[in-house]
């Protein structure tokens, strides 16, 4: 009688601060269908070659070994991710995996109605869709792109097609659409979508991005209490997002969702860099354990020397370790990184 195969105990990821990392960001292309002004020069960015960028094949291997190190949450980024061709197939690939992670995808909307049925079929979860105006005007001069109509079909055909709940993530510009706090929310609402705010940060290409023109956390949410009622939930634990129960406001009979909220996420004003769970495999293959680290771990050099799994795995393992306890937004060593948000993934 042979004896039961033991399976090897996994490191989990775990770095010197006791946090795990149990959500990866994998930015499928630097490519964007969009050049919002906060983000990308009109021209755009020197983008990455077909050879540079991991094929899919190199992005499921990778997610197969992060997944077995612990990671749960996988999220596909870009540049935009509905610009990969093939990302419905990546979406497959990564659900099919033992033991699958949770798959869900940040887009900004565009194609997202000709797309939404067959990443639902794929397997997505969810998408989170930015949005930062109900205006036509204002979202051709945030975007240089005469694109809104597309992306509200966009959000309405991932709700049909399941994938819930649809989040919206808007960044808000001073002097441009930071009147719009409370439109926005009354909208999100009123079709049982869920309103993340998320502070700008310091990751344009242009590098003007400066605290004192930042929206901050505190004038949103004060924005939103002139129309809303307000009440902070729980602790969030590792979620970027501060939520808030909106108890009362404008239209408020005909909310679909039994329980609607609101987020904040104030990287900047409101660190949670104790809690963070998140590591970012970028295009090209390089593992980056902070949104705003210099230094990056290079795994697809490896990956195409002919590295074993186990070790892209210790790679993996000993970038975590290293990662730093927090971004230093604010602190007089701060410097940006070489990146920006689009070559990064969000």
């Amino acid at each position: 009688m042979h004896a039961a195969a033991v399976t090897p105990e996994v490191t989990p990821l775990r770095d010197r601060f006791g946090r795990v990392a149990t959500d990866l960001r994998i930015s499928l292309t630097d490519l964007c269908s969009l050049r919002c002004t906060y983000c990308m020069p009109a021209e755009g960015l020197d983008w990455l070659t077909k050879a540079q960028r991991l094929t899919d094949a190199e992005f499921v291997r990778l997610a197969r070994i992060f997944v077995a190190h612990g990671v749960t949450s996988v999220r596909l980024t870009g540049g935009e991710p509905l610009v990969h061709r093939s990302v419905s197939d990546v979406v497959a690939a990564l659900t099919g995996l033992d033991p699958a992670p949770e798959v869900s995808l940040t887009t900004n909307g565009v194609t997202l109605a000709t797309q939404a049925r067959d990443l639902a079929a794929a397997g997505l979860a969810r998408v989170n869709v930015s949005l930062d105006t109900l205006r036509a005007d204002r979202f051709a001069a945030l975007t240089r792109r005469d694109r809104l109509p597309d992306v509200l079909r966009g959000i309405d055909a991932a709700a049909q097609a399941g994938l819930a709940p649809v989040k919206i993530n808007t960044v808000l510009v001073r002097g441009q659409n930071d009147d719009e706090a409370a439109e926005l929310l009354a909208w999100s609402l009123r079709h049982g979508y869920q309103l993340r705010f998320i502070e700008h940060m310091p990751l344009d290409a242009d590098r003007m991005w400066s605290a004192t023109e930042m929206v901050r956390a505190e004038e949103i949410l004060e924005q939103l209490r002139t129309r809303f009622v307000l009440a902070p939930t729980s602790a969030r634990g590792a979620a970027p997002a501060e939520l808030f129960d909106v108890l009362d406001g404008p239209g408020s009979d005909d909310w679909p969702a039994a329980r609607p909220q609101v987020g904040v996420i104030a990287s900047v004003t409101r660190p949670f860099c104790r809690e963070c769970d998140r590591l970012r495999l970028t295009a090209d293959g390089q593992l980056r354990t902070c949104l705003f680290a210099h230094d990056e771990t290079d795994l697809r050099g490896p990956l195409r020397a002919g590295a074993t799994d186990a070790e892209l795995g210790e790679l993996i393992v000993t970038a975590v370790a290293g990662k730093q306890a927090g971004h230093g937004i604010g602190s007089a060593g701060f410097e940006q990184p070489r990146r920006t948000m689009s070559a990064i993934g969000g």
